[in-house]
């Protein structure tokens, strides 16, 4: 029997998700820098490759000399590099009490594997949540953009990005799917919009939820 989702008891949980270009790297920063100055302990960390064993994963996934992996395989190195992760370097921190921000999580997962490589969604969702133990971030940021924008930021790409359109549109749909059915939980903001206004919508969603959090 499943027992359901799980939320952390102690520290805040903040997700960055999206397509490629969307600023996520660059939101996690700002947010992490703010909530810094603000007297927070924060550790600011992604997926995949924040670990001995995600680098190991981050560079068989990501590396265009990889070539062609099944999409199981694939599938379970993300969620292999997901467990350590969790086990590793977010539950230790959010036990401590602090907040946590990841560029990517378990969502990718779903729209990438599950919607991209077009596998059943549900048992791409089984794997990772099984992975993580169920761990879901208490606000998932998803900054939106459309793929050929997005994509038509890096010169070089890596083994991912360099899919075609139709795939980025349908993780770019898979994102926006997640958001509708969990508003509660999730803020979505169009990555086109200045840095500096997106980053205030974000304080802004996140600082009523510093109150709520257990320390």
């Amino acid at each position: 029997m499943e027992s359901g989702p799980r939320y952390a008891a102690t520290g805040l949980f903040v997700c960055f998700e999206g397509g490629e270009g969307g600023g996520k790297s660059t939101q996690s920063r700002l947010l992490r820098d703010w909530l810094t100055a603000e007297g927070h302990t924060v550790l600011l960390t992604f997926e995949p490759g924040d670990t001995a064993v995600g680098r190991e994963v981050r560079r068989i996934v990501l590396s265009p000399e990889t070539g062609e992996l099944s999409h199981r395989t694939e599938v379970l190195l993300y969620a292999a590099d997901k467990a350590e992760h969790v086990d590793t370097v977010v539950m230790p921190a959010l036990d401590r009490g602090e907040v946590v921000i990841t560029d990517r999580y378990v969502d990718s997962a779903l729209a990438y594997q599950g919607a991209g490589r077009v596998l059943d969604p549900a048992d791409v969702a089984r794997v990772n949540r099984w992975a993580t133990g169920d761990l879901r971030p208490h606000l998932t940021v998803v900054l939106d953009l459309a793929p050929a924008a997005g994509l038509g930021r890096f010169e070089e790409r890596d083994r991912i990005e360099a899919e075609s359109v139709e795939f980025h549109e349908r993780v770019r749909a898979a994102f926006l799917a997640l958001a509708v059915d969990d508003p509660d939980h999730y803020l979505v903001l169009d990555a086109r919009q200045p840095i500096d206004e997106i980053a205030a919508l974000i304080r802004a969603r996140v600082a009523p939820l510093l109150t709520q959090a257990v320390r």
